[in-house]
């Protein structure tokens, strides 16, 4: 079989793939045009049946293919790549020294009056903050299995100028010789402490169960449902319960710091999540015909 090789725009011929076989998948396209351009990794290679449609997935075989064109597909070049676990490693560990600089070296930021006794609060949400990002550290080294290998290299950039930038500006205000403590003092400061731990806990109970999901080395999907953990019956009301609990994290967080950047922060996760978790509900719902129709994404009966 031959498969002919266009560019989507232009519609110019790329290169023409003659050792194909018709039992022969987008994997193995990919390992043959690498063969005539080594530049174009597998991972940083998309393939089409239509200028306009979805990008095939690599375990696609040919023979299933409706072809817009017979023997035909688009090339996309996606850029370099990286790898998910030194994004995560890069994103998550930048906040935590961002963060630990102003608490620890206060006079570098502040001058003289970082000399004055600072808050108990301060020290608790230094350490709320640590135990964060030091568990997404964990969990991306022993915890996650990630469906796709790689993604483009210069997310890497934003993600940390996202991450890296929050941590400061939460990091300095919090960490300033004027904060004070919360309004409604230890009520307020004990009860949002509540929150971020459940929060916490149950994010973290959400990925253990998303891992045993998908065997090792697979891309294997599954309808997530709850287990015996009792965490996990969020499942029972919305797609995504790492993001619900990983946002039930930060509202506490801010409540508990009384911190405007900290909530400023919030929203923008909750918003980027929401998306995330639309998109995830859509794909489950059809990808599984006997999904779970009272589910909602990330809000339990509201969104």
């Amino acid at each position: 079989m031959e498969i002919t090789v266009l560019h989507p725009r232009s519609g110019k011929t790329l290169a023409t793939l003659t050792n194909i076989s018709t039992g022969s998948s987008i994997s193995d396209v990919k390992r043959e045009y690498e063969k005539k351009f080594p530049k174009y990794y597998p991972t940083r290679q998309a393939f089409k049946s239509d200028p306009k449609g979805k990008t095939l997935k690599d375990d696609v075989r040919l023979t299933s293919i409706d072809f817009t064109k017979p023997g035909t597909l688009y090339f996309k070049d996606l850029g370099p790549q990286v790898g998910w676990t030194t994004v995560f490693l890069t994103e998550y560990s930048g906040p935590l020294i961002a963060y630990l600089i102003f608490y620890a070296r206060p006079a570098i930021i502040y001058g003289a009056a970082a000399s004055q006794p600072r808050s108990w609060v301060v020290n608790l949400a230094a350490a709320c903050f640590s135990f964060h990002y030091v568990k997404r550290l964990l969990e991306t080294v022993f915890v996650h299995r990630f469906s796709n290998a790689t993604m483009p290299i210069m997310n890497i950039f934003k993600n940390s100028t996202y991450y890296w930038g929050f941590a400061a500006f939460i990091s300095y205000y919090i960490n300033h010789p004027l904060y004070t403590l919360p309004t409604y003092g230890n009520t307020q400061v004990y009860s949002a402490l509540a929150g971020f731990i459940f929060g916490e806990l149950g994010n973290f109970s959400i990925h253990m169960a998303f891992r045993s999901l998908r065997p090792p080395g697979t891309k294997e999907r599954r309808i997530p449902r709850a287990t015996s953990n009792p965490f996990t019956t969020m499942f029972n009301f919305v797609s995504c319960p790492n993001y619900t609990y990983e946002v039930v994290s930060w509202i506490s967080f801010s409540v508990m710091t009384q911190c405007f950047p900290a909530l400023l922060f919030t929203t923008c996760g909750f918003y980027q999540m929401a998306v995330w978790a639309l998109g995830k509900h859509r794909n489950y719902k059809k990808e599984f015909k006997d999904y779970p129709r009272n589910r909602k994404s990330i809000v339990p009966f509201l969104l």
